[in-house]
């Protein structure tokens, strides 16, 4: 699943002014808290390695928020590798609180501009801000063209991230000056239609977090005394060193302030019943982490018990001496050693991953196909002679896939090549902040027999691919491995059923330029909705 990617990840770390010094605090304490970040960063850096930065808010200097951003991963952004320069950024950007945000883009460019926190300075304290967000926006080229149609407002970027931020600004400016963070943010967001989960800072020293409606974007926090942390996964307050059971989901449609006075958490908007993205815990968050209460690890181990009991049904591979499973890594290896395990037969490590060739996603057609041939490395000490059940978290474009797979028989000396995917076929474009946005760049659809892909049509990607079979998890195995209702779970781009009105509306407009050909450009970029 190297073709695909998600958006974004954010982070935010506070130390509230009551004087207990938490065991977690760096040395300096309060004022200096703002160096835990990049820690946590690191924990959600499979979140986006395109860009990198944090916004400080330290009220005893001229500059009472901060920015430093750049393009990067965390390590080179904030040199890690060199204690002396890192420690020397730290001291600069010190405070008591702080938001961080890593970045892939699925809306705008890949330059510094595009790379978050924003920061909106001003001359009063409570409407200069700094915010970052995880998500996308269905519905942002409706909202450009109303901002750029009334008054004279112009947009320097072509992402939502800069719509949100003007539009969090509007209020602020047109609203009382005593109103709170999240009243302003509830008038804010009553036109947003998509997936957020959003991080804010002022020059009061007030921090925001906010979760979309039906909480498509996992947002988790905890306090330990005078110390509140949240990030998008809960790997990253995990190793700061809270305890697991201090850590918990922010409500979908709920916002939490953090001010010098206290944290508390208030619904922001009227929710329905939650969408929750199913791909985070089959693939996009760390396995260590939990979300909504449900453990990625669990959750991909259920995947793959559910792979061994459809291959033991069928009945058509030897579970022999000479059959051995390969995950591809490094997501697919829960779901793949569960499958082991239920059939008896060895999970081995059959493919090596350089974790140095950079990401696939990143790379358009001929780039992609040559960094997918140095990304992993088969051994053939492994895989010669033998019957290799490759498991692999799903399949986007092929374009890897058709790679790896030449790679394993002609490097690896494999003798056959069944592919078993952990995940039923991606038919449908994201609107909601993961990188695939037509129906053309999809592998799956052109298989598909009046919407349904029957064992013949997955015997023809078979024989498109290089392998000798390939099998896909049935829709309904998704919710039953996550341990969540089907109804509360986003699986659009597995049934093309959204969950929001503008998320269905590009899909028809997908549907569109998918008959006509016209899919030069992603579906929410080249049409505006009416």
């Amino acid at each position: 699943m190297a073709e695909l990617n998600h958006e974004c990840g954010v982070a935010a770390i506070y130390h509230l002014p009551t004087g207990d010094e938490s065991l977690l605090c760096p040395e300096g304490g309060r004022e200096s808290i703002s160096s835990l970040l990049p820690r946590m960063l690191q924990d959600i850096q499979n979140r986006g390695q395109l860009a990198a930065g944090l916004t400080s808010y330290n009220p005893n200097r001229s500059l009472l928020l901060d920015t430093m951003k750049d393009i990067g991963t965390v390590s080179e952004v904030f040199r890690l590798s060199h204690r002396g320069k890192s420690e020397a950024i730290m001291e600069q950007y010190a405070g008591r609180a702080a938001i961080g945000h890593v970045r892939y883009a699925t809306c705008g460019q890949d330059d510094r501009s595009y790379a978050q926190p924003f920061e909106r300075q001003h001359i009063h304290k409570n409407k200069w801000f700094s915010f970052c967000f995880n998500g996308q926006l269905a519905n942002y080229k409706e909202l450009k063209e109303k901002l750029t149609r009334e008054g004279e407002h112009h947009l320097a970027r072509d992402t939502d991230t800069e719509i949100i931020m003007h539009e969090i600004g509007r209020e602020l400016t047109s609203g009382p000056a005593n109103r709170n963070l999240i009243d302003v943010f509830a008038a804010a967001a009553k036109n947003f239609d998509g997936a957020y989960s959003l991080a804010l800072l002022n020059a009061r020293g007030e921090l925001l977090l906010a979760r979309d409606p039906l909480g498509i974007k996992p947002l988790c926090y905890a306090m330990d005394g005078a110390l509140f942390a949240a990030a998008s996964e809960s790997v990253a307050l995990l190793n700061l060193g809270f305890d697991r059971e201090d850590i918990k989901s922010v409500p979908p449609g709920s916002a939490v302030l953090v001010t010098p006075e206290g944290m508390r958490i208030e619904q922001f908007c009227d929710v329905k019943p939650p969408a929750h993205c199913f791909f985070e815990w089959v693939y996009f968050a760390n396995v260590a982490s939990t979300l909504d209460d449900r453990s990625v690890y669990l959750s991909r181990t259920r995947l793959g018990e559910e792979l061994a009991r459809i291959e033991l049904a069928r009945n058509t591979i030897p579970l022999d001496n000479d059959t051995i499973i390969v995950p591809v890594p490094d997501t697919s290896k829960a779901a793949a050693d569960a499958m082991a395990h239920r059939l008896r037969i060895p999970s081995r490590e059959g493919l090596i991953r350089n974790r140095y060739s950079g990401r696939t996603f990143i790379e358009g057609g001929r780039a992609r196909k040559a960094k997918a041939s140095m990304k992993y490395t088969p051994l053939r000490e492994v895989l010669e002679g033998k019957r290799v059940i490759l498991v692999e978290d799903s399949i986007v474009r092929s374009t890897t896939m058709k790679v790896l797979l030449s790679r394993i028989r002609d490097m690896g000396g494999a003798k056959e090549i069944h592919v078993r995917v952990a995940c039923p076929p991606i038919i449908a474009p994201c609107f909601y902040g993961i990188d695939m946005s037509t129906i053309d760049e999809l592998f799956a659809p052109k298989f598909l027999e009046n919407g349904v892909l029957t064992d013949e049509g997955q015997d023809r990607m078979a024989e498109l691919l290089g392998c000798d079979s390939l099998r896909y998890l049935p829709i309904e195995s998704i919710a039953k491995a996550i341990d969540l209702p089907s109804s509360h779970l986003c699986q659009a781009c597995i049934t093309g059923h959204y969950p929001t009105a503008c998320g269905q509306k590009l899909y028809s407009i997908a549907q569109s330029n998918h008959l006509s050909g016209n899919n030069s450009e992603r579906t929410y970029e080249l049409n505006p909705l009416v």
